[in-house]
């Protein structure tokens, strides 16, 4: 008797399957396999609205690129599709922008940590942001009322500074950004 073969195929879907998937839920694509992301919380939005707003500020006074905010694809790969909570693209590659999102990696993502999101920011999408050549990572605690700020070398990223509440966050990409974050996490 002929033993038989068993084969453990794993379905790997694309952009194209993503464009296809309903509007009113936000998923994102890593290597091919799909998560639905849920709805970010109210301390969440008032965070990310707080640091996009100083994040858009400095760079349109200096002129130097685009900060969009979630929900907006970054398309790093035709099987990874995510939607970071805030990127910035620098003016010299405003080229992979498009109606439909930004087709290869940003030069700033940040993420803002969930009760759900945790692991998959921390471990999963920083080796896909390092893969994908992302320069600077910021992982944004709201419960600890931190943000890890990490910079892309020899391929990985290292911690630059873990800032607090009371402090003045600087980041080596942006020369001169100056972020308080006392009113980044007010209440």
């Amino acid at each position: 008797m002929q033993a038989e073969k068993v084969v453990n195929k794993v379905v790997k879907f694309t952009y194209e399957d993503y464009l296809h998937f309903s509007e009113d839920k936000r998923y994102e694509i890593i290597d091919g396999e799909v998560a639905m992301v849920p709805s970010p919380g109210e301390t969440h939005q008032d965070i990310c609205a707080n640091l996009a707003f100083v994040l858009r500020g400095f760079v349109k006074e200096n002129d130097l690129g685009k900060v969009y905010f979630a929900p907006f694809d970054v398309i790093l790969s035709e099987i990874d599709v995510v939607q970071p909570d805030i990127i910035f693209i620098t003016k010299q590659r405003l080229d992979i922008i498009s109606e439909k999102g930004v087709h290869g990696a940003p030069d700033l993502v940040v993420e803002i940590l969930s009760e759900f999101s945790e692991y998959r920011d921390k471990v999963i999408k920083r080796k896909l942001y390092s893969k994908h050549e992302i320069k600077e990572y910021w992982i944004v605690n709201p419960e600890k009322k931190e943000i890890e700020v990490m910079s892309l070398k020899k391929g990985i990223f290292e911690t630059a500074r873990i800032y607090h509440s009371d402090d003045i966050l600087t980041s080596p990409f942006f020369e001169g950004l100056e972020v308080a974050l006392g009113g980044v996490f007010c209440d």
